[in-house]
């Protein structure tokens, strides 16, 4: 298996600037995900890494082997796509059977291999079957038999599960980790799909407009933002987020002021995630507003409440009860607040 380093790599069309000199190093045996909003880069950065893009700028290494003249054939790297690309003329096992013969694998190998990878994704009953024959599941399972039946060096996955139901993907997520942990193939995952990122990767990557916001652990990542499109970004629902001016480490929004502790800004912004908030109430509480609308999620309860002009999202046990248009207070915890200036997005620190 590999690394694969991006040194300095830029993508541009005449003057659409696509990915922006971005440097990035995935390890051998990772599991890395790209992470961001439609238009972000993070395709057309898998795109060049499998040779389908060429960079404008910049250099790609898979292992310690510059890659940037090599065709996508001879790169070692196997891609699983959003629509699975599957031969719709083929039998599960020819589509499985199809990269052997293309890379040449002797004959006498190809039954054992089809076989046991068809096993590995619990597809060895559907090899004499036709892709149309299939359900959106068992169609991603074959993609990705066919993907790791040779073996390769790098897994490049586009958005696989995005065409799968809810329930399915969650299970799906979790047999993508175990195969990666099994295999140990390094593995580059494009999603806009927060709770994929969060739940499958050893590291993300969060891009936006071309270059890497930030890149950590998703417990950095969701707990740590670098700046304020990286708090905006993660997190289901999003984190609040107010404006206001911050002076002698107190915060004064239009509705409240708030004493965070630290910092200096005359545009600023208060993030606070839903449930680091607690509904009280209307008296001796940070804040107060009507309650705008009522959401019971199962296991917790969002409550979006109208201040001034804002809304803040809380989320509370299934036990909160609340009505429409009532008066509700709200209470900060002062130790889970982020501060961002407004002017240049960045983190306001201590």
């Amino acid at each position: 298996m590999a690394s694969v380093t991006l040194k300095n790599i830029t993508k541009s069309w005449g003057d659409i600037t696509a990915v922006n000199d971005i440097s990035l190093n995935i390890r051998d045996n990772e599991f890395l995900v790209l992470l961001g909003p439609s238009g972000c880069g993070k395709t057309t950065t898998m795109r060049m890494i499998a040779g389908l893009e060429e960079p404008s700028e910049g250099d790609i290494y898979i292992g310690e082997k510059r890659v940037n003249d090599e065709l996508p054939k001879d790169r070692d790297v196997a891609m699983v796509f959003q629509n699975y690309g599957l031969y719709p003329h083929m039998s599960v096992y020819e589509n499985i059977r199809y990269p052997l013969k293309v890379r040449k694998v002797p004959k006498l190998q190809h039954e054992d291999l089809v076989r046991k990878t068809a096993g590995k994704v619990e597809i060895e009953n559907l090899l004499n079957r036709r892709p149309r024959e299939l359900s959106g599941g068992q169609r991603q399972r074959v993609a990705l038999a066919r993907a790791i039946v040779r073996a390769p060096t790098v897994f490049l996955m586009d958005e696989p599960l995005s065409n799968l139901d809810a329930k399915l993907r969650v299970s799906m997520r979790a047999e993508l980790k175990h195969l990666q942990h099994e295999l140990r193939i390094t593995t580059i995952y494009v999603t806009h799909d927060q709770i994929e990122a969060m739940t499958l990767a050893h590291r993300v990557a969060v891009m936006d407009n071309g270059i890497i916001s930030q890149l950590d652990v998703p417990e950095t990542i969701y707990n740590d933002p670098a700046n304020l499109f990286v708090a905006g970004f993660i997190g289901s629902p999003p984190m609040n987020l107010l404006k206001g001016d911050l002076k002698e480490g107190i915060f004064k929004h239009s509705n409240f002021s708030v004493r965070v502790g630290f910092g200096e800004c005359q545009e600023a912004i208060l993030g606070v995630r839903p449930e680091d908030l607690e509904l009280t109430g209307p008296d001796n509480t940070d804040c107060s507003g009507r309650v705008y609308s009522f959401e019971l999620t199962g296991e917790s309860t969002l409550v979006t409440v109208k201040l001034d002009d804002d809304r803040l999202t809380i989320r509370g046990p299934k036990e909160y009860r609340v009505s429409i248009d009532e008066i509700v207070g709200v209470r900060i915890n002062r130790e889970k607040c982020y501060l961002f200036d407004a002017v240049s997005q960045n983190r306001i620190t201590n």
